[in-house]
């Protein structure tokens, strides 16, 4: 299990099309991974999820990747966010 804070980079935060991108990249990797904001947590592989998080520009999250691409998964996230 890896666990990071990162600090969401994306101009206007995760809306539409960057939260479809991430889940559709994310759900190319076997790890689970999930997303903590303040004491909420989501699942970053469902449209839905991301979509209610609301996720903003600045905003600092906790992610957690756990499986046999976790370190690939952390990497990733840590660019793309």
């Amino acid at each position: 299990m890896i666990e990071r804070e990162i600090t969401v980079t994306i101009d206007k935060g995760l809306h539409a099309r960057p939260a479809a991108d991430l889940v559709k990249t994310l759900n190319g990797f076997e790890s689970k991974v999930d997303f903590f904001a303040g004491a909420k947590q989501f699942n970053p592989k469902s449209v839905l999820s991301m979509m209610t998080a609301s996720i903003k520009q600045g905003q600092t999250i906790r992610v957690v990747a756990e499986g046999s691409d976790e370190r690939e998964v952390i990497d990733w996230l840590t660019k793309f966010l």
